[in-house]
C-alpha cells in the first residue's frame, strides 16, 4: 500500500459553530462539495456521533472513484472531528477547528493508504497527481463551504 498524508487549511469568514455544523454534518456533504458524490450512513453511532459508520463515494477531476468509509472515533464540538477509514482508503482522518475573532480555520489532516492495485502500482511515478486531484478537491470543498455558508473564503493552504 502506498502512504499519503496530505494537510489542508481553510480560513472562512463564518462562526466556528456554523462551520463545525456544515463538516460534522457529512450527510449533507454532496450538496455543498462536488468531488462528495455520494454519503450512506451505515451505522449511527452514540449520542455525540461516536461510532458512527458512512460509505463516502467521491470523484474529483480524475477519471477514478475511491469508495471507503469513515468511523467516528472522537468529536469534540465544535473544535474536533476525527475518525478511522477504511475500503479503498484506509488510515485516520482529523478535522481541526478553532476561531480568531469573525474567522474560523479548519484545518484537515487526512493520512491514509491507498488499497487499489493500480493505485499502488502507479504511485512511484503518479503521487503527485494524486495529491494535486486531492488539493483540487479540497479546494473545491473550500469554496462550497463558503457558498453554503454565505461566507467570504479568505484562504486555502496545502501542507
Amino acid at each position: 500500500m502506498s502512504e499519503y498524508q496530505f494537510v489542508t487549511t481553510w480560513q472562512i469568514e463564518a462562526p466556528i459553530d456554523a462551520v463545525w455544523e456544515a463538516i460534522y454534518r457529512s450527510d449533507r456533504w454532496p450538496e455543498w462539495w462536488d468531488s462528495v458524490r455520494r454519503v450512506v450512513e451505515l451505522s449511527p453511532g452514540d449520542e455525540n456521533g461516536v461510532g458512527n459508520v458512512r460509505r463516502y463515494s467521491w470523484r474529483s477531476r480524475l477519471p477514478y472513484p475511491l469508495i471507503f468509509e469513515v468511523q467516528v472515533t472522537r468529536v469534540k464540538r465544535p473544535s474536533v472531528l476525527e475518525g478511522l477509514s477504511r475500503g479503498e482508503l484506509v488510515g485516520r482522518g482529523t478535522w481541526n477547528l478553532s476561531t480568531a475573532g469573525s474567522v474560523t480555520t479548519v484545518r484537515n489532516t487526512w493520512e491514509v493508504q491507498t488499497t487499489k492495485g493500480w493505485m499502488n502500482l502507479l504511485a512511484p511515478l503518479a503521487r503527485p497527481l494524486f495529491a494535486w486531484n486531492h488539493a483540487y478537491s479540497m479546494r473545491h470543498g473550500g469554496e462550497g463551504l463558503a457558498r453554503l455558508l454565505g461566507a467570504r473564503l479568505i484562504a486555502i493552504t496545502h501542507g
